[in-house]
């Protein structure tokens, strides 16, 4: 039987202690002083061995270097929203997010449509870790989704892990299926360790977000998505909605947050990542399935923009303003009335005096090229 090499007992390690807290690292066989700790001149100390200079400037690359390579594209598990590399979806409890997430599983999983709308390419491997379902539960929302289709193949699912052992559990996985796309965990706080002595809690938020980023980042096309709660408290930025410290958010590439009033159809999709375009995207949800509001990314965000500028306004306001906009040369208020009844005059003058329209001469208005907010 082969013995594990320095480097593979060191990974290990550094994987108990990521969920654990607890370090199985070897310390320094010299003790440091003064005199001997030279860390931060010529060399330094790790795992009883001293680095020269040679040894600690060995990755050093320089601009001729970088300016040879090819790297390969950017893998996305869903074009435009989940690229490859550690991801966290946050949401208020019971908003959604875990049956948006399952629908996109089982689109990358069938090689379908995600979110109603998006690609997801050729069938590929994913695995869900959904730790506060079981079998029945998972069953039918899979049935719910999917319809009369049978649940793919290549959809793999856990309801339980044994305690502390979320990373050895997917670099297991991996091991036995290295053609993984998507690893979903439904939720962070059921495997989220506690702090250890001395670590603060931002210590230990970025040491578990730094952990499962460290998976996806040594796996090539690998996406790592985890749900979380949001935090209560209100804020203008959308990142700080992620609870805890800061660790989680600065540990990810992508951050999603998925924003539904309660008992209502219309939920906003805020995206914003190293790997993705910063953008709000408006969604629709039926029965558990989470659909884009237009039939693209694009559409979605022009949705969403609309939303935003028409919030206080009526059925029949919004209405009106969507026409005149179909209109950029401005349209006559009798053809207005003519669509939308004789009182259509009235809401055309109201519209003007908010700042919505802009009337171009006597009777014939215009959508003015940027829309102030509507008044709360």
């Amino acid at each position: 039987m082969n013995r594990p090499t320095e480097a593979e007992r060191y990974a290990g390690d550094a994987a108990v202690y990521a969920i654990t807290g607890v370090s199985k690292v070897s310390k320094p066989t010299r003790a440091l002083t003064r005199q001997n700790d030279t860390s931060d001149t010529m060399d330094t100390v790790r795992e009883g061995k001293v680095l020269d200079d040679e040894e600690l400037l060995a990755g050093v690359r320089d601009g001729a270097w970088l300016d040879a390579q090819i790297f390969p594209a950017l893998r996305y598990a869903v074009p435009g929203l989940i690229p490859e590399g550690f991801t966290i979806l946050v949401g208020p409890p019971k908003a959604g997010k875990s049956w948006l997430m399952l629908g996109v599983l089982l689109a990358v999983a069938a090689g379908g449509y995600a979110i109603g709308h998006i690609p997801t390419g050729p069938r590929r491997r994913v695995l869900y870790l959904a730790l506060e379902d079981g079998d029945r539960r998972m069953q039918e929302r899979c049935r719910a989704l999917l319809g009369d289709a049978p649940i793919p193949p290549l959809f793999h699912y856990l309801t339980k892990i044994p305690p502390g052992r979320v990373l050895d559990v997917i670099r297991a996985f991996l091991r036995r299926h290295p053609d993984t796309a998507l690893v979903v965990i439904d939720t962070l706080g059921k495997v989220m360790p506690p702090a250890v002595p001395g670590e603060s809690a931002y210590q230990r938020d970025y040491r578990v977000g730094g952990a499962l980023k460290d998976i996806a980042d040594q796996n090539d096309g690998l996406a790592v998505v985890v749900l979380h709660h949001d935090r209560k408290a209100t804020s203008e930025d959308f990142v700080d909605s992620v609870s805890g410290t800061h660790g989680l958010a600065g540990a990810a590439d992508t951050i999603i947050v998925l924003a539904r009033k309660r008992q209502q159809r219309e939920g906003l999709l805020m995206v914003t990542g190293r790997d993705v375009t910063e953008a709000e995207y408006a969604l629709t949800v039926e029965d558990g399935a989470w659909t884009l509001d237009g039939q693209s990314l694009e559409d979605a965000a022009e949705r969403a923009r609309q939303r935003e500028e028409t919030g206080g306004m009526s059925d029949t306001s919004i209405q009106i303003l969507e026409f005149v906009r179909q209109h950029p040369d401005g349209v006559r208020s009798k053809e207005v009335a003519e669509r939308f009844g004789d009182n259509a005059p009235r809401y055309l003058q109201r519209l003007e005096e908010k700042g919505w329209l802009i009337k171009l001469k006597r009777g014939v208005y215009a959508a003015p090229e940027k829309i102030p907010f509507p008044e709360d």
